[in-house]
Parts: structure tokens; sequence; C-alpha cells
């Protein structure tokens, strides 16, 4: 079933196109998101589509009764409540249901027991827990810790919060209420990598439409399987996660520049025949291949040649405008001449890093390294970085990756340990706060301070990094995340370097950006070491991986790719989990001896512990048998009566096997 539809959509701000023909479909199950350079329109799209903004032209149709949740890039939260009773709310008419079985079963324990108390019990009861009655606290806690929410911050008020905190509430309240559509505009800003993960396996399995504004390319390709290319060019749909929506973007862009060329080579040949045959014996036949050669001549260069071929010309000429006299064969032949296809890529970034000077084999080795100020962050083990590797340091905001980068460096001593850097090294630091850039400075002096150039030769160069027209003389503080990242690598590729030091590079580029530096950083002849979030860049690069744990106060060295560590992990958690199983089962049967008093308790705990989990399987059977009576209860009031009180008295067994359960399991 189809839950929104977009027609035709477009968006324009006075004479500037946005977007224009917009057209997809959303339904049961959609994951889909939306890609495209900063400023096409993603985030205008997600307000047209919740009625924040309006269309300028086309419409949007919805289901009706559809519940649309959406959380903004950065959500200004505001709510007196704590994190855990803000989520509490969701579960309104739950907790409504909660009071009322109470309070029946209090009327009934009282001997107030009417017909249609009894009913209406047996009726709540069942809505109740279909509905989820007795599970949602826990789903509450799986999804705030999921989200990077200690138990401490439970009962943290909302006002108390970052702002990065304030979204993350947000985003656990909307998942929490599971709306039927979920628009999500950049959802992993605030989230470090387990967060992100654990995100990436709830919406995987979301039984309802999601639609995805992200610049994570590897949580696109665990999520997505539908993308949305927004370009200023136009609009097109791409089956799959984003991995595939990379070669089929490329086989299109192929298969447009085959169809085109074959096309105009088809053009140019009639063009000939016209001007060959215009004065003589077939002159009926080249005027009237004039006429058409004219008119598909303009229809081309107004919408496009994928537009016009293998059209009907009744359906193509309701968007042209055509010259009522046909061209002259010449100017025919010149107009074919110069049509050139559009280049639907998005605009791309210049960017070439240099490392020709050679340093040592040995780049970065460690002895004994403990990281911190006042006290030690974390230990790592004896590192060695040799040359042309790339080693990718990960880990938890706030758990010193910067500060073993500073300490790298030098400019931070060691806590404890040494650390050497080898030979010839020439480094180029790119710092995620970009403290290199002056704020007071234009870009054209922020350039001059590197290399200095003629004026016009800066303007070139800038242009390379998508900065033009009067871009150029805008001072350091006016720049946008994005800007100041771009500007920033203008400077570092202009250094000769043979050791990059990389600190949050992706951050506040758009994708188109990403996979440009994440080539350049591939093709570059030097030594990597980079601090990110972007597990697509680390998979694309990464020989190594340095992560940090924080509450272990320990960095590991992993060699190999993320998908292999990650693949690794999880099979070492499945072993874990089966060990633990067939301890278990082995606990069931000790082989200590039996004259030993402590194993002889052992044997008596697992063996009650046993008996009273049989216990509560009769019980769950018992009282899902007697739940499907109340369903449907009998005529008579007594029997209605004795079938409550049944019911309860097997309801409080229960509760007492439970607490035994968990007091013997304990």
């Amino acid at each position: 079933m189809s839950l929104i539809i977009s027609s035709n959509l477009s968006k324009s701000f006075g004479h500037i196109d946005i977007f224009s023909g917009l057209n997809f479909t959303m339904e049961h199950g959609s994951r889909m998101a939306i890609v495209g350079p900063n400023g096409v329109g993603k985030t205008t799209l997600l307000r047209i589509l919740i009625g924040e903004e309006s269309a300028s032209e086309g419409r949007v149709t919805k289901a009706k009764k559809i519940r649309i949740g959406y959380l903004p890039q950065t959500k200004d939260f505001r709510s007196e409540s704590t994190v855990w009773d803000e989520c509490l709310t969701v579960f309104a008419e739950l907790r409504r249901m909660e009071s009322e079985i109470e309070s029946l079963a209090a009327q009934m324990s009282g001997g107030q027991s009417p017909s249609q108390i009894l009913e209406r019990y047996g009726q709540i009861q069942q809505a109740f827990e279909h509905r989820g009655g007795y599970t949602y606290e826990t789903r509450i806690r799986q999804v705030l810790s999921g989200l990077g929410f200690a138990e401490s911050d439970f009962e943290m008020p909302i006002a108390h919060l970052s702002g990065g905190q304030r979204t993350r509430a947000y985003l656990a309240k909307l998942l929490l209420d599971e709306p039927d559509v979920l628009l999500l505009d950049e959802p992993t800003n605030h989230l470090d990598i387990a967060a992100v993960e654990w995100l990436e396996g709830y919406l995987s399995k979301w039984q309802g439409a999601v639609l995805i504004v992200s610049h994570d390319r590897y949580f696109l390709d665990h999520v997505a399987n539908h993308i949305l290319e927004m370009t200023p060019a136009g609009v097109e749909m791409y089956r799959g996660n984003y991995s595939h929506y990379v070669s089929q973007r490329v086989e299109r862009w192929e298969r447009r520049q085959k169809v085109f060329k074959a096309e105009k080579e088809k053009l140019l040949k009639e063009a000939e025949y016209i001007k060959k045959h215009i004065e003589g014996q077939r002159v009926s036949q080249a005027r009237g291949k004039l006429r058409r050669l004219s008119r598909i001549v303009q229809a081309i260069e107004q919408i496009g040649m994928d537009a016009v071929i293998n059209q009907k010309w009744s359906a193509v000429s309701q968007h042209i405008n055509v010259a009522t006299s046909d061209l002259s064969p010449d100017e025919a032949e010149q107009r074919v001449r110069a049509l050139r296809l559009p280049d639907h890529r998005p605009p791309q970034l210049h960017l070439n890093l240099r490392a020709e000077k050679r340093s040592g084999e040995m780049v970065i080795r460690t002895y004994g390294l403990q990281v911190g100020y006042d006290k030690p962050l974390f230990n790592a083990p004896d590192i060695e970085l040799h040359r042309r590797e790339c080693a990718a340091l990960i880990g938890p905001n706030g758990a010193g990756k910067t500060t073993f980068v500073r300490t790298i460096l030098g400019q931070i001593p060691p806590f404890a340990g040494k650390v050497r850097l080898g030979a010839s090294l020439e480094i180029g630091y790119f710092s995620q706060a970009h403290e290199s850039l002056s704020e007071e400075n234009t870009l054209m002096q922020e350039i001059e301070s590197v290399s200095p150039m003629l004026p016009g030769s800066i303007r070139d160069y800038l242009g390379k990094f998508l900065f033009s027209g009067d871009d150029v003389f805008k001072t350091v503080s006016l720049l946008s995340g994005g800007e100041r990242g771009r500007l920033a690598l203008a400077k570092l590729s202009l250094q000769e370097t043979n050791l990059l030091l990389l600190d949050e590079p992706t951050n506040h580029l758009d994708i188109p950006a990403q996979e440009i530096l994440q080539q350049v950083l591939d093709n570059y002849k030097g030594t990597i070491l980079v601090i990110t979030h972007d597990r697509y860049l680390i998979d694309a690069l990464a020989t190594q991986i340095w992560e940090v744990f924080p509450d272990e106060k320990k960095l590991t060295v992993y060699k190999g790719t993320y998908s292999q560590m990650r693949e690794e992990r999880e099979k070492e958690a499945a072993r874990a989990q089966e060990a633990l199983a067939t301890a278990k089962a082995a606990s069931a049967q000790p082989k200590t001896s039996r004259r030993d008093p402590a194993a002889k308790a052992e044997r008596r705990r697992l063996a009650q512990l046993q008996e009273v989990e049989n216990k509560i399987v009769e019980l769950e059977s018992r009282l899902a048998e007697l739940g499907a009576q109340l369903e449907t209860p009998p005529d008579d009031a007594d029997a209605l009566r004795k079938l409550a009180e049944e019911y309860n008295r097997v309801q409080e067994e229960m509760d007492k096997m439970l607490e035994e359960w968990e007091r013997l399991a304990d």
C-alpha cells in the first residue's frame, strides 16, 4: 500500500529552481535515502512532505490517517520532564489501560464481580497484552541504551541535556512511537559508531517506511533499499543500497554517453543527406527530413536527448517551444554538431595531495605509551605504522582520540612511554576544529599564507574547491562548516607532505566531496593516520584500525578492514553466546564431587531453578487458555466470576514464580 506519493514535485525560490519534476512512491518497507550535494533541496523536500513548506508545483498525496515522524538535523527539544518520563508519554494509552486493569482487579478482589466488570477486564487485559503492555518499559530501556544513553541519564531532565543529547532523546521518542513513515534528516550526526550500528539494525527491521537524508555512506549501505539522487540537473531513482547506487550511477553515465554519441551520429547523417539532396531530385524527401531535424534539434536543446529519443512528437511538443520556420541545411548541421551531453554529475573538488619526498620505512612507533594530561586516558600497545599504510583511529566522542594525535605530533607530552617518528617526515595536519584558519582572513589571504600566488591564480585555485565569484573575498568567520573543510583541504593540498594526520576530514562534506576525498587519499603515496566516524572511508582505506575503549582505558590494534573486524566480532559474539549456552547446559549436570557442600548447594539451586522454570511454562499456558476464554466470556455471571477469579489466582502464582526465578537466578 502506498503511504506517500510525490507527483511532479517542484520547488523554487524566486527565479531559482531548487528541484523539479520529482516523482516517487513510498510504501511499507521502503527505506529510501536521499543523496546529493549540499544546497540541492534535500531538507526542503522533507519539510514539504510534512507540510512545513509548500511545493511550487506538483502535489504530495498521503494515505488516510497516516502518522509521520520527523527528525530535523537539530531538534530544539523543550520539556520539563526527564528523558525516561518523556519516553513514557508515548505509551500514555497503555498506561491508562494499565491503571484500569489494576482498578478492575481491585474491584473483583473486593467481591464486586458483575458480568460487565468481568467482561471489560477480559477485553482490556487482552488488548493490553497484544499492544505490548508488559514490555513497553523494556523497549524504552533498549532504545535509550542503543542510542548511547547510560542508565544514569534516564532520569536527567531534558532541559539539562546538550543539543546533541536532546536530538538523540527526540529520536528515541520517535522510534518508540512507531509512526507509519519516519523522515530522518542526518540521524547519525550526534551518534557514536556503536549507536549508529544499533540504529542500523533497528531501522533494517522497521515495519513502516523510512526516508533518510544522510552523508553517512556506510549507514546508507546497511539501511537503504532505494536511493533518490538529487542534483541541480534533476532527480533519479536507484534500486539497492549506496554501493549499488554508485555502480549503477557509473553504468547510467556510460550508457547515456554511448546513446548520445550514437544518436548524434544519426542526426549528422540526416544533415548530410539533406545538404546533398535539397537541390536535387529528392528535394521533397530532403525538405521533410529538414522539417523533422529542425524540430528534433530544438527539442534536444531545450529538454535534452533523454527526453526526446524514442518518444512520440505529440508528447515531446507539449514541453518545448519550436520556431514555425525550418532551419537552413547549414544551420541544422551546425546546431547538431554543437549539441553537448549535459553532465548530471555534481560539481567536483579538484584535490591533489602530493607526497613527492619519500619518508623512512618506519613512520610511527610507540613504546609503553600512555595518553593523557593530569591522568592517563588510556594505554596503547606498542604500535608500528609503516610507509604507505593507513591507520584509522576510532572510538566514542571524548575518548581522547584528538589528544592521541596531538601526542603523536609532539604538541602534548606522553603521560608515560615514548613516541618515535620516522626519518624525513613532512607532516600535514587537518584539524577537526580548523585552528589553522584565521577568522579575520579572506579566502584569498588564507591561500596566499601557504603559497604566494598572483590574485588570478588564487581565484582559479579556489575554483577547484568550488569557491567562485565573490566567495573568494569572504572572511573565514562567514564560512559554513563544509566551506571551512574545503578551504582547509585547499591549504593542505598546497603542502609537500608524506604523512597526513586527519581529524574528521569528512565532517560537513557532502557525499560527492566525500567520494572525491576518498579517491584522492586512496591515490596518496604517503602514510595516513585518520580520526573518523566515516566507516565507509575506513573500510576503503585503512590497513590498521586503532580503537579506543575509554571504559577499559585501552587502545587495541586490528590489522584489516573495518568490515573484516566487524564480521570477526559478530562471529566472536555468536561463539560467546554458544559457549554460554553450553556452559549453562553443563552447569545443570555438575561434575564436581558430591561431597562438596558448595557443589551440593549449587545442584540444589539448579534443580529448584529448573522446577520453577517448568512451573512458569505451565502457568503461562494456563494464563493463555484463561485469557482466550475471557475473550468470549460465558453468559452465566457466576461462571464468569469464577473464571476471572481463576485468572487472578494464576496471575498471582505466576508473579510469585517469577520472583522466585529471579532470586534463584541471581
